[in-house]
């Protein structure tokens, strides 16, 4: 398997680190990107996103020659797809990625070839790669009981299944889901897998690999909003709602987590909606729990508004803008969000700080928010906003927070 020459598809926070790794295990890979900028960058060694120790496994991979980058495929033995898979309005899940991703291949295609889905995807998608590989290939087949006579290829669907922050470890450790079209396309693509991750392979079909991840983030949103109205209620009813969790997760059976600002990622605040589309009428808690996670960052927003009316000119110290901590990632932020909306809103001057980004990204790009320094932030501001738990923060100066109205959405400087 060794010698095998892997096309991965999509070089972003999860096509990236797997592209490298494979590299490094003695793999012939070509990554492919759309962003010609990032192509450029990993061909230089380089990174175009932050990850522990990504920038030394990328260049290591590039300088023995196993990794190239290019904005084309070409012929490979086997096609590992991981680009994004959003939803479009009204949360309907935007496939376009995945099939322009699938067509894009089809044309290197050999026979006995592997493609692998790792893209997080609806019910069904491993099945329409397949059925977009055959409309461009009608020469071919993916199941040999239909013609013994034809060339076959053979598609799996493999989720990630890992931790910003801790993706190199997590791509060789975790245990990973293998779901093929048919049971000879899992047969194959378990094969590959056992050649570098050290984790469990565990083997089902298509459809379900599928559901198994969707699962899997939807019960953490679902937990995750019980947290986040838990906070609302305590603010209601004024309690200190990280107290109150710590005293209940002192029951045997009881692990509630923590609250936040909302949920981002391109993960949790996305996936659930698969679920609910395939679904709507059987998947009630789900889409409630998204519905509460949805509502949050508007009423962080508004608590905002309600201390600044104590100001005439308020200054805000936002901090943090990744969707989680240590992590430079701002899909779906709920932190981004809020700060767009206090912005829109004109409550008052805001200073960002975001110590995994060099800028602001457009959206923030706005005369009345600055992008500055923790300390410089905190000692200007009438409010301090903490909206992600960095760890940079932890080292706050207490006394610098004293005369500040503070407003924690994490619990991380109560």
């Amino acid at each position: 398997m060794s010698k095998l020459k892997i096309c991965v598809v999509g070089l972003g926070y999860i096509g990236l680190p797997t592209a490298s790794l494979l590299a490094t295990k003695g793999y012939n890979v070509h990554g492919v990107d759309v962003n010609e900028n990032a192509v450029n960058m990993i061909n230089n060694g380089q990174v175009h996103i932050y990850e522990p120790d990504l920038d030394i496994l990328v260049k290591a991979a590039v300088q023995s020659g196993k990794l190239k980058a290019s904005t084309q495929p070409e012929e490979a033995d086997i096609f590992i797809i991981s680009v994004p898979t959003p939803f479009k309005n009204g949360f309907k899940p935007d496939l376009t990625y995945v099939e322009n991703a699938t067509r894009s291949i089809a044309h290197h295609i050999k026979a006995d070839d592997l493609v692998i889905l790792e893209s997080t995807s609806p019910v069904g998608t491993t099945e329409k790669v397949a059925q977009w590989i055959l409309e461009e290939r009608p020469e071919f087949i993916v199941s040999e009981e239909v013609n013994l006579n034809c060339d076959r290829f053979y598609v799996a669907h493999c989720p990630e299944r890992v931790l910003p922050g801790h993706i190199l470890k997590e791509l060789v450790d975790n245990d990973r889901i293998i779901g093929g079209i048919d049971h000879p396309s899992t047969v194959k693509t378990v094969e590959f897998y056992r050649q570098f991750v050290n984790g469990k392979i565990l083997e089902t079909n298509a459809r379900t690999a599928e559901m198994a991840k969707l699962t899997e983030n939807s019960f953490r949103d679902v937990n995750i909003a019980f947290a986040n109205e838990l906070s609302m209620i305590c603010d209601h009813l004024d309690i200190n709602v990280w107290e109150l969790i710590r005293l209940a997760n002192h029951h045997p059976r009881v692990n509630i987590l923590q609250p936040g600002p909302g949920v981002g990622g391109h993960c949790i605040a996305v996936d659930p909606w698969f679920i609910v589309d395939a679904a709507p009428e059987q998947a009630k808690l789900i889409q409630t729990a998204r519905v509460v996670n949805d509502y949050k960052p508007g009423y962080v927003v508004e608590k905002v508004k309600a201390k600044a009316e104590r100001f005439k000119e308020p200054v805000i110290a936002c901090l943090g803008l990744s969707f989680k901590a240590n992590i430079d990632d701002l899909r779906e932020s709920p932190a981004v969000e809020i700060v767009e909306h206090l912005s829109r809103s004109n409550v008052g001057q805001l200073y960002v700080v975001e110590p995994h980004v060099s800028s602001l990204p457009t959206k923030l790009e706005k005369e009345n928010i600055k992008l500055t320094t923790t300390e410089y932030a905190i000692r200007s501001s009438d409010i301090v906003l903490l909206l992600v738990d960095h760890r940079a923060f932890g080292s706050v100066d207490r006394n610098l927070l004293k005369e500040k109205i503070v407003i924690d959405t994490r619990g991380f400087i109560q």
